[in-house]
């Protein structure tokens, strides 16, 4: 079960992850991505996210 974090401090809220991995990953109103309180942390997709992240912003 993966269980992901954003690490804010890294994040630039580019976008990519939510679009990658809409179960996950969303953006909020302070312009970075988030994991969703309700996430789907079984979504095969998270790994692809950390992959896709620009600044390696995503763990998992």
């Amino acid at each position: 079960m993966a269980n992901p974090k954003v690490d804010l401090d890294l994040c630039i809220g580019c976008g990519v992850c939510p679009e990658v991995c809409p179960d996950i990953f969303e953006m909020q109103d302070d312009g970075l991505a988030h994991v969703k309180q309700d996430a789907d942390k079984n979504a095969d997709c998270a790994q692809e996210a950390a992959d896709s992240c620009p600044v390696d912003a995503i763990i998992v």
